[in-house]
C-alpha cells in the first residue's frame, strides 16, 4: 500500500509504502485500542452508575441486578429442594427409629419414662471461647449427609437387636414355665418315691397336681402336639413337643381338646383333668423331659413370669 502525502509546506509530495505486515499489525493495535476504551468506559460507567443520573443506566443496572438475583433464587431453591428431600428421608427414617427404639423398651422390659422417645433428649454446656461462625451450604449439606449416614447404620443395627430379642424372647415361650393347672397342690414331687400301687421304692418321673376332675389343663409352652391318645398307664395323655429336644406330658386325663399336628400357644387348653389309667384318683401327670430323659417340673416352672 502506498500513501502519497501533501503540503503545502512541502515543496513535493512523499510516498510512504506500507507493507502487509505492517497493515494487519496497525488494524490490530487500532482494534485493541478500541476494545480498552470500549471496555474502560464501561467500567467506569457501571463504576459511577449512582452517580450518573440515566434512566437507561438505572435500568441497565436493575435487569442486571435481576438476573443475577433470579439465578441466585434457581440455584438456592434447587439446593433447598434437594436437602427437602432429603429432610423428609431423615424425618421418616427417626419415626422408624423411634417405633423401634419403643419395641426394644418394651421387650427388654424398660420403664417408658427411662426412654422417652417421642421427647428430644436434653442438651447444654457452656459457650467456649472459640469464634463461632455459620454453616456454609457445602458444610450443611455434609453434615446432612453423615446424619443421614448414622441413622442408616443406628436403624440396621437396632434391627438386629430386635431380632436377637425377639428370637431370645420365642425361644422362652417355647420354654415349659407355665403352670399346667391354676389349682391343686403337688400330692407327689418328682424323684423316688413309695408306689401307690406295689408298695415299692419307685422312680416318679413328673410331678402330681391334685385337683378336681374337669380343671382345665393348659400348655406350659407353646408348640406341637406329638401325641394325643389313651396310654396302658398313663391313660388319656397328651404330648406337645416344644422344639430343641424339651417336651411336656399330660397324663389321666378325663378329655382331650387336641390331635396330633395342631399347633399350640402357651397357655392354651388342651385337655381336662381326669382319673385315667394307672391313677388312684383325680389328678394331672406332669411331665417334662429333655432328649428322652426326665427332668424335674419343678425347676421350670419356677421360671414362669
Amino acid at each position: 500500500m502506498n500513501i502519497i502525502l501533501v503540503s503545502g509546506n512541502l515543496g513535493k509530495s512523499k510516498t510512504l509504502t506500507l507493507s502487509h505486515a505492517q497493515i494487519v499489525f496497525i488494524a490490530a493495535l487500532l482494534l485493541v485500542g478500541v476494545l480498552v476504551f470500549a471496555v474502560a468506559l464501561h467500567y467506569l460507567t457501571l463504576r459511577h452508575a449512582a452517580e450518573i443520573k440515566s434512566p437507561y443506566l438505572k435500568s441497565l443496572l436493575l435487569s442486571m441486578q435481576e438476573q443475577e438475583n433470579r439465578k441466585r433464587e434457581a440455584y438456592l431453591r434447587e439446593n433447598l429442594n434437594a436437602m427437602a428431600i432429603k429432610l423428609g428421608q431423615m424425618q421418616a427414617q427417626l419415626l422408624r427409629l423411634d417405633a423401634l427404639g419403643d419395641r426394644l423398651a418394651k421387650q427388654a422390659g424398660f420403664k417408658p419414662q427411662e426412654f422417652m422417645f417421642d421427647q428430644p433428649p436434653g442438651r447444654g454446656g457452656a459457650l467456649s471461647g472459640l469464634p463461632q461462625r455459620d454453616l456454609s451450604l457445602a458444610e450443611f449439606g455434609e453434615q446432612m449427609e453423615q446424619l443421614t449416614r448414622g441413622l442408616n447404620d443406628r436403624t440396621d443395627q437396632l434391627a438386629i437387636l430386635e431380632s436377637a430379642l425377639m428370637q431370645d424372647r420365642l425361644k422362652k415361650k417355647l420354654v415349659p414355665s407355665v403352670s399346667p393347672v391354676d389349682t391343686g397342690w403337688f400330692s407327689s414331687n418328682f424323684g423316688w418315691r413309695i408306689d401307690p400301687f406295689t408298695g415299692q421304692n419307685a422312680f416318679h418321673e413328673g410331678v402330681d397336681f391334685m385337683t378336681e376332675t374337669g380343671t382345665p389343663v393348659v400348655t406350659a409352652a407353646g408348640g406341637v402336639v406329638a401325641y394325643s391318645d389313651n396310654h396302658p398307664e398313663y391313660g388319656s395323655m397328651i404330648e406337645v413337643d416344644h422344639g430343641n429336644g424339651l417336651l411336656t406330658r399330660y397324663a389321666h386325663l378325663s378329655k382331650r381338646l387336641v390331635k396330633v399336628g395342631d399347633v399350640v400357644l402357651r397357655g392354651g387348653k388342651i385337655g381336662e383333668v381326669g382319673n385315667t389309667g394307672r391313677s388312684t384318683g383325680p389328678h394331672l401327670h406332669f411331665e417334662v423331659r429333655f432328649k428322652g430323659a426326665s427332668q424335674n417340673p419343678v425347676r421350670f416352672l419356677q421360671k414362669s413370669g
